[in-house]
């Protein structure tokens, strides 16, 4: 019997209705670029067919570099039709990023925008699993031209029979100490993420302008802008220019965008505009997730637009999970609540339920169909990961008398900031390479645009080298330059000791006790 495949789906809505645009793309200039689904489907048979030629095939692990565009639409629905277990990786990511990608997963392809390849053949010699180099946006050498590549396939139909456990997606998230964590989605995880995310939280309808603004790279953009939007039929609009509050209300209203999905961040930026109802935003629908949403945001937007922005939570390793669901009621500050017939509740240390308004953490029960199916080659951290038959997502909440859930923060020490997941590990590993820095501790601090950011505690060599004015831009450069850009502190404080456990652990909670009281100083500080 032949599996689900996402592909094979979405080439059914184009057989009956191939003049509908899929992909509608615009770029900080203003030029647009449209592809309908009949062209989408075309396309994606020409990629897949001539990559099968040259010796990608089903299996095989493809580590996808690609921004913002029509690309990464086109790629990744090859990928699928091909059988292959598609890395979705950020255009942010540097060498030590994709090297430790690559040598986990043994990866054999990499797929990659011409202005990221440099960063690939910086660990070339490091990989000896990588055998396909495709580039795409112009010729690079020793790299092979993905248009070039697709000159050699057929657009007639084109989709190799995968099974519903054959893995699809293998997408990093962050983790709390060590390398990022290999998270293991099969075949037919699209399928349960669109009969209940994609259709009652994130609910395009066909034809419909849709716009959810996560990037390629990143789990969710697999949920909203690929999955959820493609799979329903509708229009996915795609913006390839830097966040801009005016900007991006100005595209709302010229391209009559109907849904749209944004971080709490960019929510909040929009909110503050001044004369926010002089664009004519007509928003059917809007949503949020990454953290929760406050008050004054909804009250804007709705007052503004006659819209209610629904908050919504889950994770890289399951779909949404709790969520303020179409005619629902919204409690401001509230995930919302699980869905019907979910098994997702509140948990204390032994996986037993939690009482009604207790703190304990946010669990899924492990027969979620749309859960992920363990970290790739690491069975003792998926073991961890549950308290008997239930996944312990991290986090820590309450339900209240009604259902609903509320976020109380992390159990562990991951930080997300503006919808980014950071682990303090990576940021940390960046800062003691400076050799100016011996120790260093990094964790969340308020913020209020933000929700988080990441602040390190910094132990100098030398401490006079705290004296310098440009020495905190210049470690900052330096994580950059390491890791992926988003990750880097934007607080640093030299201090001259960290706390610490008898046993030589970083206690992180006074750490991040003393960033929230710092944090509150400085804004009665700039208020007074």
């Amino acid at each position: 019997m032949v599996g689900y495949n996402f592909a094979r789906a979405v080439d059914e809505i184009a057989n009956k209705t191939p003049e509908r645009v899929a992909v509608l793309c615009v770029d900080e200039d203003g030029r647009e670029q449209r592809l309908t689904y009949g062209q989408l489907r075309r396309e994606t048979n020409r990629l897949a067919s001539a990559l099968a030629r040259v010796g990608v095939g089903r299996g095989q692990r493809v580590l996808v570099l690609l921004p913002r565009g029509v690309e990464p639409y086109v790629v990744y629905l090859a990928l699928l039709k091909l059988g292959t277990t598609v890395m979705p990786g950020s255009e942010m990511l540097r060498a030590g990023d994709i090297r430790y990608r690559v040598q986990h997963a043994e990866t054999s392809v990499v797929i990659a925008h011409a202005k990221l390849t440099g960063e690939v053949d910086a660990i070339r010699g490091d990989c000896p699993s990588l055998c396909h180099f495709f580039s795409v946006g112009g010729a690079v050498p020793e790299w092979t031209s993905l248009e070039d590549t697709m000159e050699l396939g057929s657009s007639a139909d084109f989709v190799v029979s995968t099974a519903d456990d054959d893995m699809a997606f293998l997408s990093y998230t962050s983790g709390t100490t060590g390398g990022p964590k290999g998270v293991v989605h099969t075949y037919r995880w699209p399928l349960e993420h669109l009969k209940v995310a994609g259709t009652y939280w994130f609910d395009a309808q066909p034809g419909e302008v849709a716009w959810a603004t996560a990037g390629p790279g990143w789990a969710k953009w697999i949920w909203s802008p690929f999955v959820s939007v493609l799979g329903n039929g509708a229009t996915a609009f795609v913006y390839q220019g830097r966040f801009q509050p005016e900007r991006y209300l100005e595209l709302l209203e010229r391209y009559q965008v109907s849904l749209l999905c944004a971080t709490p961040t960019e929510y909040r930026l929009m909110a503050k505009v001044r004369g926010l109802e002089r664009y004519q935003v007509q928003l059917r629908s809007a949503c949020s997730a990454g953290e929760p949403l406050n008050r004054e945001v909804i009250d804007t937007f709705r007052r503004a637009y006659r819209v209610t922005v629904r908050d919504g939570y889950g994770q890289t390793e399951n779909t949404l999970l709790v969520g303020t669901l179409r005619d629902m009621e919204v409690k401001p500050g509230s995930m919302g609540k699980p869905f019907p017939g979910m098994p997702v509740a509140i948990v204390d240390d032994d996986g037993q339920p939690a009482g009604i308004g207790e703190i304990g953490h946010i669990a899924v029960h492990r027969s979620h169909p749309a859960l992920f199916r363990g970290y790739l080659n690491d069975p003792a951290r998926t073991a961890n990961a549950y308290r008997g038959e239930w996944y312990i997502t991290g986090d820590k909440g309450r339900m209240d008398e009604d259902g609903y859930f509320w976020f109380e923060g992390r159990s562990d020490d991951i930080i997300i900031s503006a919808g980014y997941t950071i682990g303090p590990f990576e940021v940390e590993d960046a800062l003691v390479k400076h050799p100016k820095v011996a120790e260093c501790a990094v964790v969340a601090a308020p913020d209020p645009e933000r929700g988080h950011i990441v602040k390190a505690y910094v132990i100098l060599r030398d401490p006079e080298d705290a004296k310098d004015p440009n020495l905190i831009t210049e470690l900052q450069e330096h994580v950059k330059r390491v890791t992926a850009p988003y990750k880097y502190p934007r607080a640093i404080a030299f201090v001259d000791s960290l706390p610490k456990t008898t046993s030589g652990k970083i206690r992180r909670v006074e750490l991040r006790e003393r960033a929230a009281m710092e944090a509150q100083v400085a804004a009665g500080g700039s208020e007074g």
